[in-house]
């Protein structure tokens, strides 16, 4: 095996800037923005809000095309929707009109595939969802919609896995909850999983590493090594150690909104001043 794929990231984001064309100009969401993830680890982002996290990931699935840059899947460019990259959102999004099972198969169906059963049932059993698939998604609490949610993304068994603040709506226990889940999930399987979030105790509970986004244009300003062995128990969030990750990773965020705001403040008082 050569030292280049020794070394090769499984998702790799390579210099990726994206621009929105609104009524009042054109917005840049992200501005030359590279990220490496590599295979079987978990990597979390954040940010301040408006940084363009949600548009870093969008475009890492293939749903967002880039203004320039490019994004990488085992070397290969992703210039589309891939079957190796599943995807959950902040809501559920599970069709109204079908049961549970019918939502779980409807990616097979676009797909013209058939699911493995045995996985899908395995899944369910996991997230406590057996005997489920018959309600329909108004018979289910908002914590067991994301539930099904994260099953239909693992169902054809992605190799990436994208989560979109999947569980900012929900209560802390459960989301707690959800978080041991994941790791658990994720501990029996191959999958890289890269998850947005705003909660720095979420990032560092489910993370190998923290990549911190500057204020809009976003990019990577930081990254942080999480030091905790797996598994991980909620012990841990009561600890030294994470308080002190905690405060240098908000110190980052609110530090850079402060200054970007004292820039903004002072513009101004410059131009005036000219």
């Amino acid at each position: 095996m050569s030292d280049a794929a020794i070394i090769q990231p499984k998702l790799g984001v390579r210099n990726a800037t994206k621009s929105y064309s609104t009524r009042s100009g054109d917005l840049l969401a992200i501005d030359d923005c590279s990220l490496d993830v590599k295979a079987g680890e978990i990597v979390s982002i954040v940010g301040p809000s408006g940084c363009g996290k949600t548009t870093l990931l969008w475009s890492m699935s293939g749903l967002h095309q880039l203004s320039s840059g490019e994004v990488l899947l085992d070397g290969k460019l992703v210039d589309g929707p891939n079957p190796e990259i599943g995807m959950v959102f902040q809501d559920a999004n599970l069709l109204p009109w079908r049961n549970l099972d019918q939502n779980i198969n409807f990616p097979f169906e676009i797909m013209g595939a058939k699911p493995d059963r045995a996985w899908v049932d395995d899944l369910l059993g996991r997230v406590g969802l057996a005997g489920f698939g018959g309600r329909m998604p108004r018979e289910l609490s908002g914590g067991m919609q994301q539930r099904a949610a994260l099953v239909r993304a693992l169902s054809f068994k992605p190799s990436v896995l994208l989560m979109d603040e999947p569980f900012g709506a929900l209560d802390a226990f459960t989301r707690e909850e959800m978080n041991q889940m994941v790791e658990e999930i994720w501990m029996d399987s191959p999958t890289t999983i890269v998850l947005i979030t705003h909660s720095l105790e979420e990032a560092i509970f489910l993370s190998d590493r923290i990549a911190v986004m500057s204020p809009r244009p976003g990019k990577v300003a930081s990254i942080h090594e999480v030091p905790f062995a797996r598994p991980r128990s909620l012990e841990i969030m009561a600890t030294k150690e994470v308080f002190d990750l905690t405060n240098i990773i908000k110190k980052e965020i609110v530090g850079d909104q402060q200054s970007r705001y004292a820039r903004s403040s002072d513009a101004p008082v410059a131009q005036a001043a000219r």
